[in-house]
């Protein structure tokens, strides 16, 4: 009777879609790293694998209707950019320089003017602005963690360069996230939906920020002090991400998307505020959280991968707008290294910004979840283009990259 009982547990089908899942993400991450490619590559690719298959065979799956893997994909995204909050803290954030933050600055304005000038001209005439607009916003983002790894592995880490491409980044995070912020509620004004304004909505993201940040971080000292009395052995990593998850909870309330609370958690918890923690575990929290992102964020880009629709993705058309798109965002990013300055190498910083990643695919998925006169934001040619476009700038930002450190070795 109970062998019955389990051949029929509800929860059965769902544990093999996760298992498939997570094997494809991984035989994909694994597949790209040994094509020098970053990982984040294959796991799309195994997304749209899956989209190939449930079309060519209806008994397939569709991956991308499971609630299950939305609601661990949808983790995933939120873990994520906790993880990429934690990597940096506000007073890194005020001491990076006037050379990061104009390398940020250019490397947000011209790669969105760029983006927006070529959905004017490529997507048919008498499409809405918004959708310009937030296709020039997916471009102006900037995955440092690409980066950061060639950089570490050609031994340019700590160069000048280096400083100013992982500084910009910072700076690039919260100006792209204020741009998300701005032109969704744009989407919103534009669709007849009740809300604030632009200026309002921009309005309530940095309040929104500059009560989190002075806040929290007056605030997390005491609270974490207070833990550390806990006897349990495991504390810090509940505890840090119930604050990520409290934050994330507070920004949707406030009418940002969670990733907004959850990156501002990441910038809150400094090493100083939890270091009696992390002695008394004898490891960080950016340690314990690394495992999690390791297992939930391939499912976001698998799901992602697996939303496309795979006619519209080989499409001669949607193949033109990607390229036309890639060369426009690379551009832009590489006229934004010659803000590093006289004596930095424009080459290095420009192509160092290059990378869009997880962060552009992040904003995919935020676009594909708005809707302008019931009709979504993102059509399905549309969202294909603009994820192959990230695409080819995540390929050739690491390849740009190593070319020109090896060339200055070289020389």
């Amino acid at each position: 009777m109970s062998f019955l009982i389990l051949m029929h547990d509800p929860l059965a089908g769902t544990l093999l879609l996760l298992a498939t899942l997570w094997l494809a993400a991984k035989v994909g991450g694994e597949l790209a790293l040994r094509l020098k490619l970053p990982a984040v590559t294959g796991e799309l690719v195994a997304g749209l694998a899956f989209a190939v298959l449930h079309r060519a065979w209806t008994a397939f799956p569709d991956v991308a209707a499971s609630p299950a893997t939305e609601l661990l994909g949808g983790l995933g995204v939120v873990v994520l950019m906790f993880a990429v909050g934690l990597e940096s803290t506000v007073p890194q954030m005020l001491k990076v320089g006037v050379a990061s933050l104009r390398v940020a600055l250019i490397g947000v304005v011209l790669p969105m003017a760029a983006g927006l000038a070529g959905a004017w001209l490529l997507l048919p005439q008498g499409s809405p602005l918004v959708l310009d607009l937030f296709i020039g916003a997916c471009l102006c983002a900037t995955s440092i963690g690409i980066s950061a790894q060639v950089l570490r592995e050609k031994g340019a880490s700590h160069s000048v360069a280096g400083r100013i491409i992982v500084g910009a980044a910072v700076v690039d995070d919260v100006l792209g996230l204020l741009v998300l912020v701005a032109v969704s509620g744009l989407v919103g004004a534009a669709g007849g939906a009740a809300g604030p304004s632009l200026a309002g909505t921009l309005a309530l993201a940095l309040g929104f920020l500059a009560v989190a940040l002075t806040l929290g971080r007056l605030a997390t000292p005491h609270l974490f002090s207070l833990a550390s009395r806990f006897r349990g052995r495991q504390v810090l990593l509940p505890l840090g991400l119930g604050f990520a998850f409290l934050l994330a909870w507070l920004g949707n309330l406030a009418g940002l998307a969670s990733i907004v609370g959850a990156y501002a958690a990441g910038l809150i918890l400094e090493p100083a505020h939890i270091e009696d923690l992390e002695r008394r575990e004898r490891r960080t929290l950016e340690e314990l959280v690394h495992p999690l992102v390791s297992v939930l964020s391939p499912l976001f880009f698998v799901l992602m991968g697996a939303r496309i629709d795979p006619s519209a993705f080989f499409r001669p058309a949607t193949l033109g707008f990607a390229a036309v798109l890639a060369v426009l965002g690379v551009a832009g990013k590489l006229l934004a290294g010659y803000g590093g300055g006289r004596g930095v190498r424009a080459a290095v910083v420009g192509w160092g910004m290059v990378p869009r990643g997880e962060v552009g695919l992040i904003f995919v998925a935020t676009g594909a979840q708005l809707q302008l006169n019931g009709v979504p934001l993102l059509s399905a040619d549309v969202q294909a283009g603009v994820i192959g476009a990230l695409l080819l700038t995540t390929i050739a930002g690491p390849v740009g990259l190593g070319w020109v450190l090896r060339g200055r070795r070289q020389r």
